[in-house]
């Protein structure tokens, strides 16, 4: 995997022992230390989704921090499904920053990490200086328990809930076909239509052919065929066999979120905006770009003069 990922010039990975793991992270920008942002990606990805922003962060005079987190990549990847759940991840950037000798940092999310980056605002907000999300807004505690909520709404076939009820399912399906999966699954100019029956995911597995374009080139596409074939899907899904327990973590944390925020959506993505966002989030700003759901990679430039320009105008002002 480290060849592939060298000959498309994205850094050199390292192994950093942090909270009883070990992260495989990809640093740059070294000589601007002193102005960290750590970038999170999201489900099933891998650090190499933030390729084309690094370039663009350290031009601009950051230093680029990027790990796979835990279950992805060289990272670890515990065998207990609650060695994945929101405290050990936001745990895990925490003792990052604190490797680097960093009081706190900018951190940017997509996806699963734009939820991670959320709740490491609540759970350690001393250290987040300002957040950048893309994708995924802030998900507001529900009166039930996500799963059972999710459930109640969408049925059992929801990719969240038959994650949680069945587990090994889909992840059997997902590494017996782990190439045609991820091809199928990271598309762009995907038409907007009513889902069919079943899992999502195990229904893309198992597809002939996705509507929409690639979005990844061959190589590209073998960075993330090549770390999930190692170590299979189940240590990544095991962050959504959490999230009932995160629910339950999250209880009597404060949702209101004072740090200077960006959001970015993609106006074709199946995620909905949050129409409430700046009531847990007062300090917000928005952009949206059109594109689907893999932001950063589908519209690269744009999302890096869409995250420059606002971190301009937030150290003017």
């Amino acid at each position: 995997m480290d060849t592939m990922i060298k000959s498309t010039e994205f850094p050199n990975p390292t192994m950093i022992a942090v909270n009883g793991v070990e992260l495989e992270v990809f640093e740059a920008g070294q000589e601007n230390k002193g102005n960290p942002i750590v970038l999170c990606h999201g489900w099933p990805e891998h650090a190499f989704a933030w390729r084309h922003q690094v370039p663009a962060l350290v031009a601009a005079g950051y230093h680029v921090i990027v790990p796979n987190q835990r279950g992805y990549g060289n990272s670890s990847c515990p065998a207990e499904v609650t060695a994945y759940d929101i405290a050990h991840l936001t745990d895990d950037l925490a003792a990052l920053l604190d490797h680097y000798g960093y009081d706190d940092a900018i951190f940017v999310g997509h996806d699963w990490g734009a939820n991670v980056v959320w709740c490491m605002a609540q759970l350690h907000p001393k250290r987040v200086r300002k957040i950048i999300n893309l994708a995924l807004p802030y998900q507001a505690r529900t009166e039930k328990p996500w799963i059972e909520f999710l459930e109640e709404i969408f049925g059992g076939d929801h990719y969240f809930v038959h994650f949680n009820r069945q587990p090994g399912v889909a992840d059997a399906v997902l590494d017996q076909n782990t190439k045609r999966f991820l091809s199928n699954l990271f598309r762009k100019n995907v038409p907007l239509a009513p889902p069919e029956p079943g899992n999502m995911m195990i229904n893309l597995a198992e597809a002939e052919n996705a509507p929409g374009d690639p979005l990844l080139n061959d190589d590209e596409l073998a960075v993330l065929v090549d770390a999930f074939e190692q170590n299979s899907f189940t240590s990544s899904i095991n962050w959504y066999r959490n999230m009932d327990r995160n629910w339950h973590l999250l209880a009597d944390v404060d949702p209101i979120m004072q740090q200077p925020t960006l959001m970015i959506y993609g106006e074709r993505d199946m995620i909905p905006k949050a129409e409430n966002l700046s009531d847990f989030v007062p300090n917000l700003d928005v952009v949206s770009l059109d594109c689907g759901h893999w932001i950063q990679q589908e519209k690269p430039e744009e999302t890096n003069l869409a995250i420059l320009n606002w971190l301009e105008t937030q150290s003017a002002s």
